[in-house]
């Protein structure tokens, strides 16, 4: 099987930017292409956010300041 990723190097290890249909401890060979600068400074934060596959309540867009200042809203009250 052959799949291209996206991945970042923290300094010591490569860690894939999505999860991998890999069972753990699997040998894999990997080619390294880096791209220039130009290319990396242009990923969106959009993209960046859904790549971190965050998890929260449905009405987080909609009461985010009650979520982060923990406001109280017309239900917590």
């Amino acid at each position: 099987m052959i799949k291209k990723i996206d991945a970042i190097f923290d300094g010591d290890v490569l860690r894939p930017a999505e999860p991998l249909d890999i069972e753990p401890n699997t040998r894999v060979k990997i080619t390294v292409d880096v791209p220039d600068a130009k290319a990396q400074s242009d990923v969106s934060f959009l993209d960046t956010a859904r790549d971190l596959n965050l998890d929260g309540p449905p009405d987080w867009s909609e009461k985010i300041d009650s979520y982060l200042y923990r406001e109280p809203t017309g239900s917590d009250a």
